[in-house]
């Protein structure tokens, strides 16, 4: 997969310090969740997901390589991710933004980036930008200006997705589809922003082809929107249980949670709104 290039915030880069790196302590509810050799269970899931990436790159004529996986690892403990990293894996996907910050302050020892995919709140955009290399739902111009102001009182930038609410459904975030043309202009307005491109969360649905048709439209949308911002390049969607499909209509970027990790314990609805199904 290819790396990610954006430069962490000062200070957060999650390099060692000196000494060794603690090794994974897995507590019994742990083992009861990812099983008795759960680095194994980790191992195992990553390959699969990845084969899946090959399968559909090739059904769709298109390279593994270009197609990021970003593991979403909300409610997975600290010591499974040490599992994650040791495989390679760099970077992680949050909704939550204080799940974030509590992870890295466990793991500040490892080199990760931080993605933050969920809603947020402009009272906590301080946090974020202190925390992430990149933010996966930018839906409004008051969250834009907000994260102009309080980067460049840090002096960094960060890479954005703009969420487009493709599905219609009343419960998830986003832009309209109407709405991303007027946004996109106003976007160079905030440059501390680096708009990267869309993002979006499918129809949850058994019907392949409802989801297939929120993907189709992000493809659309982003095809017009470059043209207005030529940044907004990717196309950021596709989850455990659909990130085949969105391969297949071109996404740059699948946000992967349980197809990695295994099921959580909690239900999908209090990270994603409207959630039916799994998620990520």
């Amino acid at each position: 997969m290819p790396s990610h290039s954006a430069t962490p915030p000062a200070g957060l880069t999650g390099q060692p310090s000196g000494g060794t790196a603690p090794s994974p302590v897995f507590t019994s509810e742990d083992r009861a969740r990812f099983g008795s050799d759960p680095a194994r269970s980790f191992a195992t899931n990553l390959q699969e997901v990845r084969d899946r990436i090959a399968a559909a790159c090739h059904r769709s004529g298109r390279q593994p390589e270009d197609v990021r996986l970003l593991p979403v690892t909300k409610t997975v403990p600290a010591p499974i991710l040490r599992l994650a990293v040791a495989t390679g894996l760099g970077e992680f996907g949050e909704n939550k933004l204080q799940e974030a910050r509590d992870k890295q302050a466990v793991l500040g020892d490892l080199p990760i980036r931080w993605s933050i995919i969920g809603h947020l709140q402009t009272n906590k955009v301080r946090h974020l930008v202190r925390l992430a290399t990149e933010f996966h739902a930018l839906g409004s111009l008051r969250l834009a200006e907000e994260l102009n102001r309080r980067l460049d009182a840090e002096g960094r930038d960060l890479d954005v997705f703009v969420q487009v609410n493709t599905s219609g459904e009343d419960s998830k975030y986003g832009l309209r589809p109407e709405e991303l043309m007027p946004f996109a202009e106003r976007l160079p307005q905030y440059p501390r922003l680096r708009p990267r491109g869309l993002m979006t969360l499918a129809v949850f649905s058994t019907e392949a082809e409802r989801v297939r048709r929120c993907f189709r439209l992000l493809r659309a949308l982003r095809d017009r929107a470059m043209a207005v911002h030529p940044g907004l390049t990717q196309l950021s969607m596709g989850m455990s249980g659909d990130y085949d499909v969105a391969i297949e209509e071109g996404a740059d970027v699948v946000r992967v949670g349980q197809a990695l990790f295994g099921p959580r314990p909690a239900g999908d609805a209090l990270y994603w709104p409207g959630s039916l199904s799994p998620g990520t």
